[in-house]
């Protein structure tokens, strides 16, 4: 189970993931989980981007909205 702050940082990966402070406790639990990765697209700065299961996360809550 995710908790609020972890499941907020993965819904800001999803929104903006150019604005995450790459060293947030909770980004390291998602890529623990494998629900985030990280991706070099700019030379000296990784950005993170939802895997497929940290997608299914959110869209499984989407669906129950």
């Amino acid at each position: 189970m995710l908790s609020p702050h972890e499941f907020a940082t993965l819904m800001l990966v999803q929104a903006a993931p150019d604005q995450i402070d790459l060293d947030r406790e909770e980004l390291d639990t998602l890529l623990e989980r494998h629900l985030v990765a990280m991706e070099q697209l700019t030379p000296g700065r990784p950005l993170p981007r939802l895997t497929r299961d940290g997608d299914a996360v959110l869209q499984s809550v989407a669906k129950r909205r």
